[in-house]
């Protein structure tokens, strides 16, 4: 499984960026996808994730009703809608998947599958 996002770049506080991980490989029986992310030098945190089959979610709740993850199965994708945008939003982006969440969607240690990041700069 691969998985590359694309979308991230520098924004206006209040502005908005979509997102995308593209998602390559054997995704049929990907279980949960999700969004982390991570400031220098802090931990990597849950902001968002989806189980694909449920399509209950998680949010994180610095970001709730800001923030909105999508899938689009055909395109075999994940999206974060980021709204609102703050200056402490600030950080890489990474998607997430797994074909098993037995953590819970929003811990790190439920994912196995990892993108590069994409940079996310908010001012």
């Amino acid at each position: 499984v691969q998985l590359v996002e694309s979308g991230g770049g520098s924004v206006e506080v209040g502005g908005s960026l979509r997102l995308s991980c593209v998602i390559s490989g054997y995704t049929a029986s990907l279980e949960c996808m999700g969004w982390f992310r991570q400031i220098s030098g802090k931990e990597r945190e849950g902001v968002a994730a989806i189980y694909t089959g449920g399509g209950s979610t998680y949010y994180a709740d610095s970001v709730k009703g800001r923030f909105t993850i999508s899938q689009d199965n055909a395109k075999h994708t994940l999206y974060l809608q980021m709204n609102s945008l703050k200056p402490e939003d600030t950080a890489m982006y990474y998607c997430a998947a797994d074909f098993s969440c037995p953590y819970g969607l929003g811990l790190e240690s439920s994912f196995g599958y990892w993108g590069q990041g994409t940079q996310v700069t908010v001012s």
